[in-house]
C-alpha cells in the first residue's frame, strides 16, 4: 500500500523481478553449483591440484548438464563453469580469512566452504595476525637545575677592537715561526739528501739517454728497411709492365706471319690455277 495516497501497490511487480531473476542464464542454484564442485574437485585432484584445460571444462560442463541441463536456458557453457568456480574461489578466500582472523571463534555458514577448504585449503595461506609492535619511548633527560639570579652579578665587559688585534697577532706571529722552523728542517734535511739523490738522478739521465740512442737506431732500421720495400716495389712493377709489353709485341709479330703466310699460299694458287688454264686452252688449239 502507497503510505501517501493510501492506494495499494501492483502485487505483479515484485514477482516479475523475481522470475526474471530466477531465469537468468548465470544464475547458480545451490545444486547445481555442488555439482559443478564435484565434477572440477576430481579433476582437480587428478591433475595433482594443476589448472584444468578446456577439454577438462568442456567435461565438467557435460557433467553439469547431464544432471540440470533438462532446460535449455540451465545449460552451462565451459566458460560459465570456470567463471563460476573463480568466484567461488574468490568468496572461499574472504571466508577463510574471516575465519582465520576470528582465532576459531566464528564459523562459516557457507554451505561450499568445506568442500573448497578441502581442495584448496592447502594452497591458501592462512591471514595471520600480525604480530602487535612496541614503540621504543626515549628516555626522560633529567631537568637541568636554573639557580635564580643574583642582583650583584654582572655580564662580563666587551672585549675592544684592540684586544682582539693583539689577540690574532700573536696567533699569526706563532704560526709564522713554526713555519719557520719546518722550512729549516727541510732545507738541513735535503742538505743531507742531496748527494745520494744527485747520483740517482745522473744514472737516471744517463739510462734516458741510451734509451734514446737504440729508439733512435730502431727507427733508422725501420725507415732503411720501408725504403727498400719501396725500391723492391717499384723494381717488380717495372719488370711487370715490360714483360707485358714484350708479350703484347710478340703476339703482334705472330699475327703478321700468319697475315703474310695466308697471302702468299693465295699467290702460288692464283699462279697454279692459271697454269692449268693456260695448258687446257693450247690443248683445245692442238698447239
Amino acid at each position: 500500500m502507497n503510505e501517501g495516497t493510501g492506494t495499494p501497490l501492483p502485487a505483479t511487480a515484485p514477482s516479475r523481478a523475481l522470475q526474471s531473476l530466477a531465469c537468468r542464464e548465470d544464475c547458480w542454484t545451490e545444486d547445481a553449483t555442488h555439482t559443478l564442485i564435484e565434477a572440477w574437485g576430481d579433476r582437480y585432484l587428478e591433475l595433482n591440484r594443476g589448472n584444468l584445460r578446456q577439454k577438462h571444462w568442456q567435461e565438467v560442463a557435460g557433467a553439469v548438464n547431464a544432471i540440470h541441463g533438462q532446460i535449455k536456458k540451465a545449460r552451462r557453457t565451459d566458460v560459465q563453469c570456470k567463471n563460476r568456480i573463480d568466484t567461488l574461489k574468490k568468496k572461499y578466500k574472504i571466508e577463510k580469512a574471516r575465519v582465520s582472523d576470528s582465532n576459531g571463534a566464528l564459523t562459516s555458514q557457507w554451505p561450499f566452504y568445506e568442500r573448497l577448504d578441502a581442495l584448496i585449503g592447502s594452497n591458501t595461506p592462512a591471514k595471520k595476525p600480525s604480530p602487535p609492535v612496541y614503540r621504543k619511548t626515549p628516555p626522560m633527560l633529567p631537568p637541568v637545575p636554573v639557580g635564580p639570579r643574583s642582583a650583584t652579578h654582572k655580564r662580563p665587559a666587551p672585549v675592544t677592537a684592540d684586544e682582539t688585534f693583539r689577540r690574532n697577532f700573536s696567533i699569526v706571529a706563532a704560526a709564522a715561526a713554526a713555519v719557520e722552523e719546518v722550512e729549516e728542517a727541510e732545507s738541513a734535511r735535503s742538505e743531507s739528501d742531496g748527494n745520494g739523490n744527485r747520483e740517482g738522478v745522473k744514472e737516471l739521465a744517463q739510462a734516458i739517454v741510451k734509451f734514446g740512442e737504440i729508439y733512435e737506431r730502431v727507427e733508422e732500421s725501420k725507415r732503411k728497411q720501408m725504403i727498400d720495400l719501396e725500391v723492391k716495389r717499384m723494381q717488380f712493377a717495372k719488370d711487370l709492365e715490360i714483360q707485358r709489353m714484350q708479350l703484347f709485341m710478340d703476339t703482334q709479330v705472330q699475327l703478321e706471319k700468319i697475315k703474310h703466310a695466308k697471302r702468299s699460299s693465295g699467290n702460288v694458287v692464283n699462279l697454279v690455277d692459271r697454269i692449268e688454264k693456260y695448258q687446257r686452252t693450247t690443248c683445245r688449239w692442238g698447239l
